[in-house]
């Protein structure tokens, strides 16, 4: 059987003018999930990630780590929702406060919910519908590359990995608000590839940042 780890990318820059940009610490997390697939010994045969800098940013640290001079393919279907977008469409219209993450996070899930309800008939640029849809082509189209036993890395968001293996457990809709909720930056979930198709293997692994790195636990 091959693999694919989906890894989440380093804590970007909330609050700040340009929020995609990798943190100091989202940095230092990029290179400590890198070290953690090299200890795990995983064959990087392909890599792939999303267009955004912090997706970039996430795999280049990363991979200097544990495949250094592996290639990375830039995709845009494993980018993330656009956030702006699902709220303009389905928030509350309250003012979003983007100094305090957990007032933000409240109001974003509630939008996520909706947005994920509306399916094609929501008002937001990018309805679910074709978001899950485009998440699940690029992960198809990954599982398809691979050969016999090979494995892939992927560097994406916490959207996209909540609706992939919310996927897999057949109700998408009803595990992007609790799956995204917990994902952790520079967690790594694991997917089987084989002949019955993708399987879930594990979701959010983070035990890279136990003991002394346990201050590195973020969730945006």
């Amino acid at each position: 059987m091959g693999a694919i780890h989906l890894v989440r990318h380093g804590q970007a820059s909330f609050g700040a003018a340009d929020y995609d940009k990798l943190s100091d610490l989202g940095r230092e997390q990029a290179g400590l999930v890198g070290v953690e697939l090299a200890r795990r010994q995983v064959r990087v045969d392909h890599a792939w990630c999303g267009s955004l800098s912090r997706q970039r940013d996430t795999a280049e640290l990363a991979l200097a780590e544990c495949a250094p001079g592996v290639t990375v393919t830039e995709d845009p279907r494993w980018n993330e929702y656009a956030d702006g977008d699902v709220l303009g469409a389905h928030g509350d219209g309250r003012p979003q406060d983007a100094q305090d993450p957990r007032s933000f996070q409240r109001v974003l899930e509630a939008a996520l919910a909706a947005w994920a309800a509306a399916g094609t008939q929501s008002d937001a640029a990018e309805t679910w519908t074709a978001f899950r849809d485009r998440v699940e082509a690029a992960v198809t189209e990954v599982a398809g590359a691979l050969g016999k036993g090979e494995q892939a890395v992927v560097f994406t968001s916490g959207g996209v990995i909540a609706t992939l293996c919310g996927l897999l457990l057949g109700t998408p809709e009803t595990h992007l608000v609790p799956l995204s909720r917990v994902a952790v930056n520079a967690g790594i979930s694991k997917l089987a590839t084989g002949r019955s198709g993708l399987t879930l293997v594990s979701f959010n692994e983070h035990g890279h940042f136990d003991g002394p790195t346990a201050d590195h636990v973020t969730y945006r």
